[in-house]
Parts: structure tokens; C-alpha cells; sequence
């Protein structure tokens, strides 16, 4: 292990982009955190999604972990438009087609609202349209891939929330915060 690896997990809060500068003046993670200066974010989450993303200056592990072939289960809480019925969980669980690529098999179930803070600003809401919360684990990282998916099958991704990427738990860790990975979690993600 060498030793001047540094290991962060932060909860990424909406409206916030997963880079440390913004030629648009654009809020970044450098305005959550004091992260040492050769530290990068293992992937990304766009600017309206929220949670667990993990930083590092262990390339090899960011490079690990990146890799399509090692196929990470990435776990997504999803608030979306309507009710789904299972026919259409199950069109996600086999893999819908996007931008003529079907995606891999997923995970999906319906779950309740998650206790997550309330989002700033709020999600839209509209009186005659239901909302409900999915869990979606995908084990590919394509662009804007589960708002896509949920999409495909007519329902609208509202709130979108990273809760896990491989073992690696978001937790009651508050939108904002930041902690440093234990020993256990690193090895734990490194197999």
C-alpha cells in the first residue's frame, strides 16, 4: 500500500459538477472540500445527479474501477414520473436499447422514498402525476444512462441519486460531506 494514496468518498449534491474548475463560474467540487491537489474523481456525476462519488489519486484503482470488462454493479435510487409496472421493470432488467446499443441486464425494484434530505432546489411537482422511487444497479456507465433508461420506458427520471458503486455505501453521509475511506473499504474495492 503505498502510503500517500488518499482515498475520499463525498456525497455530491445537485448542481454541482464532478470536476475542480468551470470556465462558467459554475459551482465544483473544489466548493465542497479541500481535496489534495492530485486527487480526481473516479468518473463522474452529472451536474442534476446526486450521491456517491469517490476520489483518488490511485490511478490504478481509478483505471480498475473504470474499466468496462470489470462490469462494478453502480446502484441508482431513482424518483420518477408515474408508477411503473413490472412489465416495465422488467424491460430494464433485460436491457432497453439506447441510442442503438441495448444496455446490459439490470437490477430493479420498486422501493420506498428513501429518507434523503429534500433536494435544493426542489423537484418539479405536479398534482395529477404520481412520483415513485426504483432502485436501478446497472454494471456499465454509458452517458446519462439511467435517465435514458427510465426514459425508454416512459417515465421520466425526476431525482437521480448514486447510493453505492461496487461495496462502497453512501450511507447517512449528509449531501456535501466528505470522509476518507477506512483500510477495509479500499481493499475491500480493489478486488
Amino acid at each position: 500500500m503505498h502510503r500517500d494514496y488518499k482515498y475520499f468518498i463525498l456525497n455530491k449534491p445537485y448542481g454541482i459538477l464532478s470536476q475542480f474548475t468551470d470556465k462558467d463560474g459554475r459551482k465544483t467540487l473544489a466548493d465542497l472540500f479541500n481535496f489534495p491537489k492530485d486527487v480526481f474523481p473516479v468518473g463522474r456525476l452529472d451536474f442534476d445527479s446526486e450521491g456517491l462519488l469517490l476520489l483518488t489519486n490511485d490511478k490504478a484503482l481509478t483505471n480498475f474501477l473504470l474499466n468496462p470488462k470489470q462490469q462494478h454493479e453502480r446502484e441508482y435510487f431513482v424518483q420518477v414520473e408515474k408508477i411503473p409496472a413490472e412489465d416495465d421493470l422488467e424491460k430494464l432488467r433485460r436491457g432497453v436499447i439506447i441510442q442503438n446499443i441495448k444496455t446490459l441486464p439490470a437490477k430493479v425494484k420498486m422501493i420506498n422514498e428513501p429518507p434523503f434530505p429534500p433536494r435544493i432546489p426542489p423537484i418539479r411537482e405536479r398534482k395529477n402525476i404520481p412520483t415513485s422511487w426504483i432502485s436501478l444497479t446497472i454494471i456499465e456507465g454509458r452517458n446519462r444512462q439511467v435517465r435514458k433508461m427510465t426514459a425508454s420506458i416512459g417515465y421520466p427520471t425526476l431525482r437521480l441519486i448514486r447510493v453505492r458503486i461496487k461495496n462502497i455505501s453512501l450511507g447517512n453521509l449528509l449531501p456535501g460531506s466528505v470522509r476518507e475511506l477506512s483500510q477495509i473499504e479500499i481493499e475491500k474495492l480493489k478486488k
